[in-house]
């Protein structure tokens, strides 16, 4: 075998396989006797689009022995868009058999909307059960209540596009919680109808806007808590003695302040007496320079406020004597 012999041959296998990679002829045989009505040059522009014949033929032969009729437009256009076909199939399959309305449409929307169809289809087939955590409430007494609750769930397909998620119902779940308690007078009276809780909320329409139906909700567990009525009055009583004390104290300083206050008056007036005694000698001597006091005169002076000193001091004497029997 000479190299035009090997050229021409490896030409033929390059060429077979190019052809029977843009014309898949088994997957077109494949597809025609599973029912599915996809023509061969169908599959070579699948190839040329770069949408995988064998996921769109094995979808369609899927979906056709179900019953369900969908083409393999419908299919292309969702797999260039970026969906999971195989999902959208199973999807629609399973809620075919749920009797539940669902087209292809609806159900390829929802898959591009990063939900997950299938999943959805299951919910609605058999409800989920989500836990809230623990919620702290008061009752109107003062007494905290801390209550926990199982939420059934099924999917509503209808607002699975745009509708809220779980977390938007764990949130309503435990404000209505919340609500529930603190409009109770007491909290033995939750304790004896924990399911007067369950009832307020689901009256409430918490499943509204959401992309769930909340079938029932049951409280799990409910504890008591802490007596945050107590808590705040002491708290409040504590504030309020500080707040005395600060103002005692207040006044305690202004008092000690004024009593320093006077204290400076009477050594200021104290220093003026003083400054007033200290004039006497010079008047004395004034008095003398200028005549108008005598010697004798000064001298009676000194006798008169010697006998005054004198009587004083006896007086003094006598009340300490009195005093002391």
């Amino acid at each position: 075998m000479n190299s035009q012999t090997l050229i021409i041959l490896f030409a033929g296998v390059f060429f077979l396989f190019v052809f029977l990679y843009f014309f898949p002829i088994s997957l077109w045989i494949t597809a025609v006797f599973s029912g599915v009505n996809v023509s061969l040059f169908t599959l070579v522009f699948m190839r040329i689009r770069k949408v995988p014949p064998r996921l769109i033929v094995e979808s369609l032969i899927t979906a056709t022995k179900a019953g369900i009729s969908i083409t393999s437009n419908d299919l292309e256009t969702h797999y260039l868009a970026g969906g999971n076909v195989p999902h959208v199939i199973k999807a629609l399959i399973s809620a075919d058999k749920a009797n539940i309305a669902l087209v292809f449409k609806q159900a390829a929307a929802i898959d591009l909307a990063g939900r997950d169809v299938f999943e959805a289809v299951q919910i609605s087939v058999n409800p989920q059960v989500i836990n809230t955590p623990n919620v702290a409430a008061v009752a109107k007494d003062g007494i905290q209540l801390i209550a926990k609750a199982r939420v059934t769930l099924r999917a509503n397909i209808a607002q699975l596009v745009g509708g809220a998620g779980e977390e938007t119902i764990l949130a309503r779940v435990g404000e209505g919680i919340v609500s529930s308690i603190g409009s109770s007078l007491s909290h033995k009276e939750v304790l004896e109808n924990p399911d007067k809780i369950s009832k307020l909320v689901l009256h409430k329409g918490l499943d509204a806007g959401t992309a769930f139906e909340i079938l029932s909700i049951d409280i799990a567990d409910i504890d008591v808590g802490t007596n945050i009525g107590a808590k705040l009055q002491i708290d409040q009583a504590s504030a309020d003695l500080k707040v005395a004390e600060a103002k005692a104290e207040e006044r305690r300083a202004m008092a000690v302040a004024l009593e320093q206050e006077m204290k400076a008056k009477a050594q200021e007036a104290r220093a003026k007496v003083i400054e007033a005694e200290a004039e006497i000698p010079r008047a004395i001597a004034a008095a003398f320079n200028s005549g108008n006091l005598g010697i004798m005169d000064y001298y009676k002076m000194k006798n008169i406020q010697a006998d005054t000193d004198m009587r004083d001091s006896i007086a003094g004497s006598g009340k300490d004597t009195n005093s002391k029997s």
